[in-house]
């Protein structure tokens, strides 16, 4: 299969964790910030093995670096360009950036001034796409850090934004100690709202962070969620026959079919599954997908992991055997679960199916 050819969407993609190793040197020199690596390919390494550590809060320490030269309208602008370009080279058909404005102040910007920043560079980079016969659209995915107290602002910075390519919001930061309860205000504001919701929840913490993202959040989606597994109780029956029970949380995930963002390669880095082995095969991915949740495929942090959508799918592929129609159906969940309209989600629909189409007939 020619994976990097077919139509594929990303959901789970910071904006922070997804920037070229040399536009982070030549940012950097502009305002004095030191790197551990001044040559690109080196910087690259560099990132991957300090986020090899199994550990989230090590994983996240490496954005100080992103994050430090992304404080003015150029790093931003420049940031969200290469993205949308970056992605449109593997045939991302559709991408939701998410980032959190907060961050992004020590400069002197403002919140507005952050946001607008970005989306200039998302509109110039679909714009050139587009110029040269090509095909992607994004939308924004506003975070607010879960350890800050700044989640009704940021859930306001997001409803003021909601028609200049804002079409979501998310908590993220360190999970275990710091539930969406501690900003169910705002959650409850953008309720009132109607506007769209996704948590992060279930890779760094358990059970109780995926209930209270559900129940709080009123989560669409969930960051990750593969720790879902751990309510899910697997066993062999006589005759050799597999035995599975949901438990309540798993259950309702399953039956309202909220979507799992999940990021294979970040998951394995993180620690994310470590209660089932430390090797890709453990991953609970094919068990999840196999007993009907559903799950997209995601990077998460393309820098930080050395990957993209594409190399995502092909570790799928070469850890369980994926086929084309297997790899189409991760994709037709994220369609229909993007933050975007009916008629939109649909018309992003007709182009996977098309696209896979046309793979088929062509193998």
């Amino acid at each position: 299969m020619d994976i990097q050819a077919l139509p594929k969407i990303s959901l789970h993609d910071h904006l922070d964790g997804g920037l070229r190793p040399q536009t982070i040197i030549e940012l950097a020199a502009k305002i004095g910030h030191e790197l551990p690596k001044s040559n690109a390919e080196e910087l690259a390494t560099w990132f991957i093995d300090s986020c090899n550590s199994g550990s989230l809060v090590r994983y996240l320490e490496t954005f100080e670096h992103t994050v430090a030269v992304m404080q003015t309208k150029v790093g931003l602008e420049r940031v969200a360009y290469e993205a949308v370009i970056d992605l449109a080279k593997e045939n991302v058909i559709y991408a939701e950036l998410r980032w959190a404005p907060e961050q992004h102040l020590a400069g002197g910007l403002s919140l507005d001034d952050t946001v607008t920043a970005v989306q200039d560079g998302l509109e110039r980079g679909m714009a050139d796409v587009e110029a040269k016969g090509g095909f992607i659209r994004t939308g924004q995915l506003i975070i607010a850090m879960r350890h800050t107290d700044r989640a009704m602002e940021i859930a306001h910075l997001a409803i003021k934004h909601r028609n200049d390519g804002v079409v979501g919001f998310d908590i993220a930061g360190e999970e275990a100690g710091f539930l969406p309860s501690l900003h169910k205000d705002a959650f409850d504001y953008l309720a009132k709202e109607l506007f769209p919701v996704t948590v992060h929840a279930g890779e760094a913490d358990g059970i109780e962070s995926i209930r209270d993202a559900i129940y709080s959040g009123r989560a669409l989606r969930l960051g990750h969620g593969v720790r879902l597994v751990e309510d899910i109780m697997f066993s062999r029956s006589e005759g050799d026959t597999d035995l599975v029970v949901l438990g309540e949380v798993a259950q309702w995930v399953h039956d309202r079919g909220i979507t799992l963002e999940v990021s294979p390669s970040s998951n394995l880095q993180t620690g994310a599954f470590f209660m089932l082995g430390d090797t890709m095969a453990d991953h609970p991915f094919d068990a999840l997908y196999d007993l009907g949740f559903k799950v997209t495929v995601n990077t998460d942090n393309r820098l930080m992991s050395g990957t993209s959508l594409t190399r995502e799918l092909e570790i799928l592929v070469d850890t369980f055997g994926y086929d084309l129609g297997d790899l189409e159906q991760f994709q037709l969940n994220a369609a229909e679960a993007a933050f975007q309209g009916l008629t939109e989600r649909e018309e992003l629909m007709d182009m996977i199916e098309m696209g896979f189409a046309e793979a088929q007939v062509a193998q």
